[in-house]
């Protein structure tokens, strides 16, 4: 067989040629490719992490594989389409990353407790979310207000005691470390509580992999155990037991077929199946919000939920390329893990193919996890896309000089907008 070099000088140049091509079409979108090299200055802040010597090899394969379906790159690239066309697309592509299909299931919810106080009825409860998930949680009826009442699902975070989900955001505080996690990240509040009290008819679960959904009989973790009777220091040991199981889990669950963000969507969903069982829900004034981890799930429930009217997101907002430059230890987990995804839509896209939904998206200027950069590039992006799909109103960026956080002010900005968008006007 005769040799011809002109594949290898392909190969080799193919970078240089795609940097041609692609940086100008950046400039142009305002979207700058990963293969360029984002200075501290540039970023807002020195980065956390650099992987060494594969760092540049990972940005130049970013670089060859352009996000063709970011709303801006896909305009551009499509002129006279409309943002109902991109969306359907981006969606597809979504949906199809998340390798998860849920099945028709009986919901079977139980209630197994149930407290009433002068602003809400709390039920914990147990439902179905697939044959083979029994997903527990809390539903709050609200008091002194007309029902059906408008609902909200409210996702707790990712960071923070692992033994513990529904229970950081819901009810009485039932170990010191819940007093501590609301001091740091809600103001001392139960969220939850909190939006019950104002009207809202609340659903809370706990994710895949928190609360009693955390592993059990691995790794070192007793066959069974009650946090809440758990001395710190036994607390603290479970905890790190519990999430040094965190990547096995995406292993298993990839060799499962499904990924880690789908499974939190199919569950994330079902809730909005069983808000609609409820007769004390109006199912068409839902809406969702979350802080860090529970943020990224309502960008997911909100680029994906038909369901859903508004949503706020809190404290996960980025880009791909500056948050790969900036912070991918410390702030990108299991949860985000898409291959196939994020080559082809950027994380502003999740809320831009919300529109025409109520979306406000918190992104505190001083969160550590997440550059300037990519906060303001975020912001820009989706502002951009709901002008152009006809509905600039419906979308709120609100940027408060505050570390990573869900605290007392943004709450209030949050109840706002729900308000404005799920609750009807006074006469």
């Amino acid at each position: 067989m005769q040799f011809h070099p002109l594949p290898g000088i392909i190969v080799r140049i193919w970078p240089i040629v795609f940097a041609a091509l692609v940086y100008p079409l950046a400039a142009q979108t305002g979207v700058r490719s990963a293969a360029a090299s984002l200075t501290e200055v540039e970023l807002g802040r020195k980065p956390l992490n650099h992987y060494g010597s594969l760092e540049a090899p990972l940005r130049a394969m970013r670089a060859h594989r352009p996000q063709d379906l970011n709303a801006a790159v896909w305009r551009k690239a499509n002129p006279g389409r409309t943002h109902q066309e991109w969306a359907r697309q981006a969606r597809e592509c979504l949906m199809t990353g998340l390798h998860y299909e849920l099945p028709p299931v009986d919901l079977q919810a139980r209630m197994l407790e149930r407290i009433e106080t002068a602003s809400f009825i709390r039920e914990r409860i147990e439902f179905n979310t697939t044959p083979w998930f029994r997903v527990p949680g809390y539903f709050y009826t609200p008091k002194n207000v007309p029902l059906p009442a408008p609902a909200l699902v409210v996702f707790h975070e990712w960071g923070g005691p692992m033994l513990f989900g529904a229970e950081r955001i819901c009810g009485e505080p039932v170990h010191p470390v819940i007093v501590s996690h609301r001091d740091t990240y809600t103001g001392g509040r139960a969220l939850a509580d909190w939006y019950a009290s104002h009207g809202y008819a609340v659903i809370v679960i706990d994710a895949y992999h928190f609360g009693r959904r955390a592993p059990r009989g691995i790794g070192g973790l007793p066959e069974s155990y009650d946090p809440v009777a758990l001395d710190e220091a036994t607390l603290t040991k479970y905890h790190t037991l519990a999430r040094e199981q965190l990547y096995l889990g995406v292993r298993q669950l990839n060799w499962a077929g499904a990924t880690w963000a789908g499974v939190n969507f199919g569950d994330d969903s079902r809730c909005i199946d069983y808000l609609l069982s409820r007769k004390e829900v109006d199912g068409n004034r839902i809406g969702c919000t979350g802080l860090s981890g529970g943020g990224w799930r309502t960008n997911i429930m909100a680029a994906l939920e038909p369901r859903l009217k508004a949503v706020v997101s809190v404290g996960w907002m980025t880009t791909g390329d500056t948050q790969q430059a900036y912070n991918v230890a410390g702030a990108i987990g299991s949860f985000c893990l898409l291959p196939g995804v994020w080559n082809r839509l950027d994380v502003p896209d999740l809320i831009a193919m919300a529109a025409p939904k109520a979306c406000m998206v918190v992104s505190m200027s001083e969160d550590k996890l997440f550059p300037p950069l990519g906060q303001r590039e975020a912001a820009r992006q989706m502002a951009e896309a709901f002008a152009w799909a006809g509905d600039p109103g419906r979308f709120r960026s609100y940027t408060p000089p505050k570390p990573h956080c869900y605290d007392q002010e943004i709450q209030e900005q949050a109840l706002a907008w729900f308000d404005q968008h799920l609750k009807p006007a006074r006469k």
